[in-house]
């Protein structure tokens, strides 16, 4: 069973530091290093084990492996189809069907991505959880980012709350919008007496989503739109909040009958890949049920 290690060669730049002091600027957090301290990880030099105390020298192979990590408790692994459209050792994208939640919920306990990813661990033998970085909601398809490991998330995570993780969804609206692009800035907040509607609240948090018309038909606009911030349910409350509902979405007044699911596709993700040094872009196209109302 493998677990999470990292190492570097030490160069001129690094030497005459503390362990601790170039940790910290590879941004391994307080927690992880009380962690490998105390719950099974190690730090080697040159193969010999060192404390965070030890200064640096040019030439030194630093050596740091992680405590093993454990699966979620309450979330079982289940033989599920994962679509992956790329995997390495750090991240996994994959293509997640509508009618797949990301996490249980106590509606839906079973069938989800995260016990999905559960049980493909089990077969690759990776001991690690479901880290989880761009969420989607049940009934929304497409392209989902994964941290194979929690150091991995936490990297991944600051770059979410920076804005840097760039998702581009197609969705279609009811109606015909008055312009071909614009931008949505309205706080989004809980519904009151609700545990799953999101509502437009001067109350809430900041969310803003950008839009642009792909076509207009008698039917539905198709749109382009990506998330400044990811509130949840962010796109389906300001479209409904403009008058225009995504076709399917009946929680916030859209029609079912041409789709009876939210017609929202997450269809490209970017990401700066923190290990490989470079940018990396996903692109997926419509599921055939979108597909189809384009026929």
């Amino acid at each position: 069973m493998s677990r999470f290690q990292l190492q570097w060669q030490i160069t001129d730049i690094d030497e005459k530091k503390f362990i601790i002091d170039f940790l910290k600027e590879k941004e391994i957090s307080k927690t992880a290093l009380t962690d490998i301290k105390f719950k099974g990880g190690f730090i080697t030099v040159n193969g010999e084990e060192e404390t965070v105390r030890y200064i640096l020298k040019q030439g030194d192979l630093l050596h740091v492996e992680f405590p093993e990590e454990s699966p979620s408790a309450g979330i079982k692994g289940e033989a599920l189809l994962l679509d992956i459209l790329y995997e390495d050792d750090f991240v996994i994208v994959v293509n997640k069907q509508a009618g797949m939640s990301t996490i249980p919920s106590r509606e839906h306990p079973a069938g989800s991505l995260a016990s999905a990813l559960i049980h493909y661990y089990e077969q690759i033998g990776l001991t690690s959880t479901s880290h989880i970085v761009t969420r989607l909601d049940r009934d929304t398809s497409g392209i989902v980012l994964i941290a194979k490991h929690r150091h991995v998330h936490h990297l991944l995570s600051k770059q979410q709350k920076a804005g840097e993780i760039k998702r581009f969804y197609e969705a279609f609206a009811e109606g015909l919008l008055t312009t071909d692009s614009g931008v949505i800035e309205k706080p989004i907040a809980r519904k009151q007496n609700s545990i799953i509607e999101r509502e437009v609240s001067p109350d809430g948090q900041y969310a803003c989503t950008r839009y642009e018309v792909i076509r207009s038909s008698a039917a539905f606009t198709h749109l382009q739109l990506q998330l400044e911030t990811g509130r949840t349910h962010q796109i389906r409350v300001h479209l409904s909040y403009l008058g225009h509902p995504l076709v399917g979405d009946d929680l916030y007044g859209g029609k079912t009958a041409l789709l009876s699911r939210q017609a929202l596709h997450c269809c490209e993700l970017s990401f700066f890949h923190p290990f490989l040094e470079k940018n990396l872009t996903f692109k997926q196209e419509l599921p055939e049920d979108m597909k189809r109302l384009l026929e």
